[in-house]
């Protein structure tokens, strides 16, 4: 009698999953491959499936939250017209997205690596007078999160709100004792998707991957450095860890700033206020130079970063240059690249040699003699774990966020890039780009093809494991 229970029940919950996956699956061949799972792994296919393979774009959980803050303006003429018009569509494209026009007057500031970026984040969090907010994938602790607790301990004693969002999964590590003496001094701290069995339960597999702090909202930080002791002391097996990170002082600080609320009104449900700035709030020597945030999830209409790379990728005239520790493209992007490449576009990737999951690494190498057979050059840096996310073309108009090329980025995660219209920008990071392939090791194609068959078979098995990263 129990067997037939269960049997009739497995059978309505599965057909309510196949009919599910055929109205909304969002690709057909990951529809086919749930599908088969669902009938070849009885039970198991079904808990994989509604573990990691649930189509989120359908039940928005942070997209209508937009609503909830002003509406920025629609890109200008004049903005458009910039650069002889030819940013005009992806400046219309991120903002049909993400609501974020490009802004002008904004001071940039690139920042290197673990030491020199956290000590420009902590001179900022030290000035702050009224508010600090702070976003993180990966927050562990350690020296870093010791100053970090200090430093929120004597802002909040000055009437300084403190307020942080970590992600369940990604700062899974994070302990409970260090969880309350944040709270014990006074920070608003708040889990983005905990772990747990129920209301979240089927949203293991979307994380907030966004890393930002904004000072009194009008200083803001992004890119893809974590925190974590890792980029000051390294990690064994892989050395000191790479990265790049970004500092911004205008309006696109406070659009970062409207980005952390929308998160923070689903992980709180308390509805924060931009803070009233004066007119003159930005007064810095920067003129005809744009700089525009682009958010995007996995409850959004539309694969929002992959959009805004494909474009940046097809726009490219005469370079495009990618630094990425995890090129995992769609067809989309392997197309684009290819179609750049072979049409005589100088195109470029700069990937990390040692990589912190091994069956990852044979995904991200799977690509690579599609990509050289089609004349893209592929450098791999060997210098320790080189985590960066940037994109720069055409000495004109460049990326740095936290988005990796991959479907976890597209699909599954809540990322922000920062994209910077600005032609200084653009060639400062060209030139580090370049000095960074100087020391990396550069592909042959007529090498690289003749690697063992176990590589091959590696790499294989990760390209058929790729959407579950």
């Amino acid at each position: 009698m129990w067997t037939s229970i269960f049997i009739g029940i497995y059978v309505i919950v599965a057909l309510s999953i196949v009919l599910s996956i055929l109205l909304y699956g969002a690709k057909p061949t990951k529809s086919l491959a749930w599908l088969l799972a669902i009938f070849a792994l009885p039970v198991g296919g079904i808990f994989l499936y509604l573990l990691l393979g649930r189509n989120r774009r359908r039940y928005k959980l942070i997209e209508h939250q937009k609503d909830l803050f002003r509406r920025m303006p629609k890109p200008n003429t004049d903005q458009i017209n910039e650069f002889d018009g030819r940013y005009g569509k992806l400046m219309t494209l991120s903002y049909k997205n993400s609501h974020f026009p490009p802004t002008t007057g904004n001071e940039l500031k690139i920042l290197k690596d673990g030491r020199t970026t956290f000590e420009t984040i902590f001179s900022a969090l030290e000035a702050a007078t009224t508010r600090i907010h702070i976003q993180y994938y990966i927050f562990e602790e350690g020296d870093l999160a010791d100053r970090l607790l200090g430093l929120f301990q004597e802002k909040i004693a000055h009437g300084v709100a403190v307020r942080m969002i970590y992600d369940g999964i990604g700062s899974f590590s994070l302990s409970k004792k260090y969880l309350k003496k944040l709270l014990q001094i006074g920070v608003e701290v708040y889990s983005f998707m905990p772990f747990k069995f129920g209301r979240y339960f089927y949203s293991l597999n979307f994380r907030n991957h966004r890393k930002i702090i904004v000072v009194d909202g009008k200083i803001a930080f992004t890119g893809g450095i974590n925190v974590s002791d890792k980029y000051l002391k390294g990690q064994i097996g892989l050395g000191k860890w790479h990265d790049m990170h970004l500092r911004l002082v205008g309006e696109a600080a406070t659009q970062l700033d409207q980005v952390f609320m929308t998160d923070w009104y689903l992980v709180s449900t308390k509805l924060l206020k931009p803070i009233p700035l004066p007119q003159n709030a930005f007064q810095v020597p920067v003129a005809n130079e744009l700089v525009q945030i682009v958010a995007g999830g996995p409850d959004d209409d539309f694969p929002v970063l992959e959009q805004t790379y494909f474009s940046m990728i097809n726009m490219a005239k005469n370079y495009i240059y990618i630094t990425n520790p995890y090129i995992i493209p769609g067809q989309a992007l392997v197309r684009a690249l290819q179609t750049a490449a072979l049409s005589g576009v100088d195109v470029r990737l700069l990937v990390s040699e040692k990589i912190d999951n091994q069956v990852v690494s044979w995904s991200v190498r799977s690509y690579f003699e599609l990509f050289l057979k089609a004349g893209i050059k592929i450098y791999l840096f060997p210098d320790g774990f080189l985590h960066s996310k940037i994109m720069v073309s055409d000495d004109a108009v460049s990326s740095i966020g936290t988005a990796n090329l991959d479907d976890r980025s597209f699909e599954q995660n809540y990322e922000v890039n920062a994209i910077m219209y600005h032609k200084k920008m653009a060639k400062l990071l060209k030139e580090d780009f370049l000095n960074d392939c100087k020391i990396s090791n550069e592909l042959c194609y007529n090498d690289y093809i003749k690697r063992s068959w176990g590589k091959k078979l590696k790499e294989g098995v990760g390209r058929v494991l790729s959407p579950l990263f």
